[in-house]
């Protein structure tokens, strides 16, 4: 797994509500393919693979919320991303127990995702 020390050091800062949430979300990406990175951009936790893939909205406090920054163009057929903006999706998770139960939904999106981005 892919971590960078400079998101364990602001997640363990930032002390959000949903923390344990957040890096099982995190663990979950991250494991999908060793050559996804994570940085903090827009001053988020942020995961890239050949360009940005998804942050953190870090202001959700009820629940875990990702941002697929060109998330219109990932075909999702598992139905995780929400939303109808010209380039971005959401995917938000409630709880551990959710985020567990849509963990093989969130694997698929960001394999479409690495597709994608390989396919250029």
């Amino acid at each position: 797994m892919n971590k960078n020390s400079k998101v364990d050091d602001y997640l363990s800062k930032k002390a959000h509500p949903m923390h344990a949430e957040i890096e099982r979300v995190r663990e979950i990406i991250l494991t999908v393919n060793p050559e996804i990175e994570e940085t903090i951009k827009w001053n988020s936790p942020t995961f890239m693979y050949k360009g940005n893939m998804a942050s953190y909205f870090m202001n959700a406090k009820k629940h875990v919320s990702l941002m697929f920054h060109k998330g219109a163009l990932i075909k999702d057929n598992t139905g995780l991303l929400e939303g109808d903006g010209k380039e971005t999706r959401v995917a938000k998770f409630s709880d551990m127990q959710e985020i567990e139960s849509r963990k093989s939904d969130l694997e698929a999106v960001v394999k479409e995702w690495i597709r994608m981005q390989d396919e250029g």
